[in-house]
Formats: C-alpha cells, sequence, structure tokens
C-alpha cells in the first residue's frame, strides 16, 4: 500500500462519530405548548382580573366587608302641652358568631351564666345555629345590660344600637297613639298615619371584620342618621286621663261591651280627648294581637245616632221658618202610624213645643216635624251639619257616614231619620254637629293636631237658631228631661241623651242590645266644650240619660276644673208644657 493511501486510511479511522440530530418538529412541538400555557394563563388572569372582577371583589367584601346600618331616631309624639305620648329610647341587641363562641367549652359556659341560662341549652342553640355568621342573643335590651354580655370577653360576642318605642301615657291614649313594630314601622294609630314625618332616615357605615365578626378597620365611609320630627297631638293628657277614667269605671259598673268618650274645644276643633273600651296596653307586646281594644271606635265604628239627632232635625225646622220655639205639635197618644210602621213614644203626652219634644224625646213628635218638612229638607239639614261627609280626621280606618239621598226615602225612610235609624255615622261626625250648636252655627274642622293649617269653620245654620236650639237643650238637662244627670255643678249644660238598637247579627233590630248615648255642651251660654259618651250594650238600665249622662257630667266637671273655665248661671228649669195653653202658632198633624 502506498504511502498516501495509507494516510488517508488513516485519517478516516480517527474522525469520531457523534448523536443523530434531533428533528425541528419536536422543538416546535414544545414551543407551542409553553405558548398555549402562557395564553392559558394569561386568558385566565384576564377573566379574573377583568371580567370577573366586579363579582370576586363582591364575593370578598362579603366575606370581609359589612355595612352597617345607624338607625334613625323616630320622632316623638306629644301632647298639647308637651307631655310624651310616644318616645323612643336607645336599646342595644347582642349577637354572636356561633363557630367563634362554640371553640371553646369554657366561653359557652361563662356566656350562658352571664345571660342565667343553662350552659347546655345554649350549647344546643349554637350547635343548631353553627354554619351562621349573625345570630341574635338577646334583642332590645337596655346598653347596660349589653355592656354587662360584652364584659365577659368571649370571642364572638357583638352588640349594635337601636331604639325601641315605649308609651308613657299606656292605655289612657293608646287607641289615639297606636303603635310601631319592632322595625320601627308604625302600625296602628297615629304611628301608622303620620309614619311619613315621624321616621328618621337611617345612616351607614363601611367596616371591614374578620372571621369572627370582629371589626378591624373603620372609617371606609360613613353616612349620618337623620332624625324624624316630632308630632304635637291635640290630645291634654290630664282632660284624656280623666276620659278614659270615668269610661272605663261606667264600662264596668254596667257590664257593657265596651263605649268611647270624645271631648273637643267647639271653636278650634281640636280633640281634647279620645278615650275607647276595651282598650290595650302598647307597651305589651302580646297585647297587640287584641283586636277589640286596638280599634278606635270614636273614628272607625259607626253607628246609629238614635235621638242625639232630633236637635239638627230642629235646628232645621227653625231655620227653614216651618217652625218656631212656640210652635206646637200634637203627640196625643204616643203612637203614630206612617205606613207599616209604627213610632212609639215611652210616656204618652198632649201638646208639646220644640223644647218640650228634645226635652222628653218624643219620636212621634220629630217623625211629624219631618214629615212635615218633607225628605228633602230633612235630608239638607243632616247634609249642612256634615253628617252626608267624612270628618278628614287623618285617623287611619275612618268610618265613612251613611247618609243615603232624599230621591230614596220614603215616608218611613223619612220618619226613621227624624229620630236617628237609617243614618250611620261616626262619634266625630256628631261632635262636629254639636260643635256648630254651640259656636254659634260655625261648625269647625275637627283636628287631631295643636300645629299646622286648618280648614275655616263652615256656616251650618245661622247664629240665632243655634243659640234657640242651646237654650231647648237646657232643658234637657233641667230636672223633667231625660238628661238631668248630665248636670254639672255650678255650669248650665245644654245636650241631648239618645239610645239606640243595634242590628242583630241576623237582621233587623235586636231588642235587648242598646247604645246608650249623651252629648252636650259646656258652658251653655257661650260653649268652650262639646263632650260625647257612648256605652255599647250595657246590661240593666240602657237609656242614654241613664248611663251615659254621669259620664258626661264627671268628665266635664274635671275637664272645666283643668282647663280654668268660669262656672256660669245655674242651669234653666223651664217646665215641660203637654197642652195647648200655649200661643197661638200651631202645627198639627
Amino acid at each position: 500500500m502506498t504511502a498516501r493511501k495509507r494516510g488517508k486510511a488513516a485519517n478516516r479511522a480517527v474522525v469520531p462519530v457523534g448523536p443523530r440530530p434531533v428533528a425541528s418538529w419536536r422543538g416546535q412541538l414544545i414551543l407551542v405548548g409553553f405558548a398555549v400555557l402562557a395564553a392559558l394563563a394569561v386568558g385566565r388572569a384576564f377573566h379574573l382580573q377583568v371580567i370577573e372582577r366586579d363579582f370576586l371583589r363582591s364575593e370578598g367584601d362579603k366575606r370581609q366587608v359589612r355595612n352597617l346600618t345607624i338607625p334613625g331616631h323616630r320622632g316623638a309624639i306629644l301632647d298639647r302641652n308637651g307631655e310624651p305620648l310616644a318616645l323612643s329610647a336607645p336599646v342595644s341587641s347582642v349577637w354572636v358568631v356561633p363557630e367563634a363562641v362554640l371553640a371553646d367549652p369554657a366561653n359557652v359556659k361563662r356566656l350562658a351564666e352571664g345571660m342565667s341560662r343553662a350552659p347546655s341549652e345554649l350549647q344546643k342553640f349554637l350547635e343548631a345555629r353553627k354554619t351562621r355568621k349573625f345570630v341574635y342573643l338577646r334583642e332590645q335590651v337596655s346598653p347596660q345590660e349589653a355592656r354587662r354580655l360584652l364584659d365577659l370577653k368571649v370571642p364572638g360576642v357583638f352588640s349594635e344600637s337601636d331604639f325601641a318605642r315605649y308609651y308613657p301615657a299606656g292605655e289612657v291614649a293608646a287607641q289615639v297613639v297606636g303603635f310601631a313594630g319592632r322595625d320601627g314601622v308604625g302600625l296602628e294609630g297615629m304611628e301608622k298615619a303620620q309614619e311619613a314625618r315621624l321616621s328618621g332616615t337611617a345612616g351607614s357605615r363601611r367596616v371591614i371584620r374578620d372571621r369572627t365578626g370582629r371589626v378591624i378597620e373603620d372609617g371606609l365611609e360613613y353616612t349620618p342618621a337623620v332624625a324624624g320630627e316630632s308630632l304635637n297631638l291635640s290630645l291634654d293628657l290630664r282632660v284624656q286621663y280623666l276620659a278614659y277614667r270615668e269610661l272605663a269605671a261606667a264600662v264596668a259598673e254596667s257590664g257593657a261591651k265596651g263605649g268611647l268618650v270624645v271631648v273637643a274645644d267647639v271653636r278650634s276643633g281640636e280633640i281634647l280627648a279620645m278615650a275607647a273600651q276595651p282598650g290595650f296596653n302598647p307597651n305589651n307586646g302580646d297585647a297587640r294581637g287584641f283586636a277589640a281594644g286596638i280599634r278606635n271606635r270614636a273614628v272607625v265604628d259607626g253607628f246609629e245616632p238614635g235621638s242625639t239627632i232630633k236637635p239638627l232635625l230642629v235646628a232645621q225646622a227653625l231655620e227653614l221658618g216651618l217652625y218656631n220655639p212656640q210652635s206646637i205639635i200634637d203627640v196625643t197618644g204616643g203612637t203614630l202610624q206612617v205606613g207599616r210602621l209604627t213610632v212609639r213614644d215611652i210616656a204618652r203626652r198632649g201638646e208639646i213645643d220644640l223644647a218640650t219634644l228634645l226635652a222628653v224625646s218624643s219620636n212621634v213628635g220629630s217623625t211629624k216635624v219631618a214629615l212635615a218638612m218633607g225628605a228633602e229638607n230633612v235630608w239638607a239639614g243632616y247634609q249642612r251639619f256634615g253628617l252626608g261627609e267624612p270628618v278628614f280626621s287623618g285617623f287611619p280606618g275612618e268610618a265613612l257616614p251613611v247618609l243615603r239621598h232624599f230621591t230614596d226615602w220614603g215616608q218611613i225612610a223619612t220618619a226613621t231619620a227624624s229620630y236617628g235609624y237609617g243614618v250611620s255615622v261616626n262619634a266625630l261626625h256628631m261632635v262636629r254637629a254639636y260643635a256648630a250648636l254651640a259656636n254659634d252655627g260655625m261648625m269647625p274642622q275637627l283636628t287631631l293636631f295643636s300645629d299646622g293649617l286648618r280648614s275655616a269653620p263652615q256656616r251650618a245654620v245661622s247664629a240665632g237658631t243655634a243659640r234657640l236650639v242651646r237654650e231647648m237643650l237646657e232643658q234637657v238637662v233641667s230636672e223633667t228631661g231625660t238628661g238631668k244627670k248630665a248636670q254639672v255643678e255650678g255650669y248650665r249644660v245644654a245636650g241631648k241623651s239618645g239610645t239606640a238598637r243595634k242590628v242583630a247579627a241576623s237582621g233587623g233590630y235586636s231588642p235587648d242590645k242598646h247604645q246608650a248615648i249623651f252629648i252636650g255642651m259646656v258652658p251653655a251660654e257661650r260653649p268652650r266644650l262639646v263632650g260625647f259618651v257612648m256605652i255599647d250594650e250595657p246590661q240593666g238600665e240602657y237609656y242614654g240619660g241613664q248611663v251615659a249622662a254621669p259620664v258626661f257630667s264627671e268628665v266635664m266637671q274635671g275637664a272645666a276644673r283643668l282647663l280654668q273655665i268660669a262656672p256660669d248661671a245655674r242651669p234653666i228649669q223651664s217646665p215641660i208644657i203637654e197642652s195647648a195653653s200655649l200661643p197661638s202658632t200651631r202645627v198639627r198633624q
């Protein structure tokens, strides 16, 4: 072999043999994988931080950030003299995070002892609510009681401030004032009617809490609460208490189902007292379910006024000039047949004038007057005294009157309307009508507020007619009238008694269920007060002059003294005329 060939062979022998190169597609695959992972990570981050950002923040806030409500102070309800009828007092509610308390049995025992509860009972209570983050232990307790429990230093125990409603007058003014629920919203009475005025506006503050509910950061956001407006009612708590006391005593003594009293200022129309029985105590939560006691009968109950409507009939007859104080009505025999209706008087009399008609409460006499006037004039007279329109007291649930149009009346309806049947009103209708007689014919707008705008009084009858009727009504309270038990020592009283049968559930009128009524004014010469009393279903005696009149006397005696109304002359003692020995003007039927 030549040297050249041996050199070439040697060179080939020492050339190293390396690994085979990797295929290029594998590297590309790896790069694509990393790119996909990077894209997924970026996409996920974008999704979490942009698309679901608000949702995730909200979920996080739910676990940490809280909006705590700051309750708005509810306005007070006061009487006309500033005496409190409803107040909001600061209270506290104690709540826990069950999981935090249950973490240590010693905590459960300490908390149970502080609450005067058995540890096993509290343990069972908390175990049943273990997954919750908020559970009330005590609601609306005094701030001192809440502080005492917090001082036990049990983890997971907290308190929050609130206001609770209290009623210093209790049952005395309950139906008028009403009550508010535990959430501070008015449910009955003026609490409900004036909710917008009384309710405060709640504030709020944002805080951060840890998992046990403890506030770890405050002052994030703060909106102050706004207190509600106080409300001054026209009630005089002194007169209100007097009315409540006398009414409760009379209802108990007579074994009655209930009753009501209203006292009003005849000039301003302000209601000074409005009491009803049965009652309830708004400070007692259990009593709130007692519907009969909650109902303010003076406003929400309608009734037939009976003979107390007769002075309004007489006023219209005088106003039209169809009768005058000397006119004579023949009621001989004590009965009158009107179609199929037989009208009866309690006692038989002969010929009487209008004053005697009212004094002895003659149904036959009032029927004859009404038939002589005609249905339209009777209806128009009642309309002038407001018996056909709402009182607009502002009290929730006010009963609307029922006074059918005269075109629907026949002779029987005209007759029964003359002595207060077939007409339905509430107590305020009658108080307003008698206030017109007391106020020289000017009928005021009744109100339960001592402030605010008021409607101007409306003329019901002339001043002369109103004075004549007042003089006649004094005879009702004389020794020979049906309302003599309504006399008030030192004052002249003008008023009218009434007794109305109640409608039976089966239809018609019940023979043994009555409403005894008396309404009058003091002092009769220049009246300041009108008082209305109704006793519902008294047992035994049931006439208004026997049952309701004594309550009127006691209430008005006390009210006149409290309001420092000067006594006037002694009551007029006019004789009752039952014969024809009168001046010439006569109306016979």
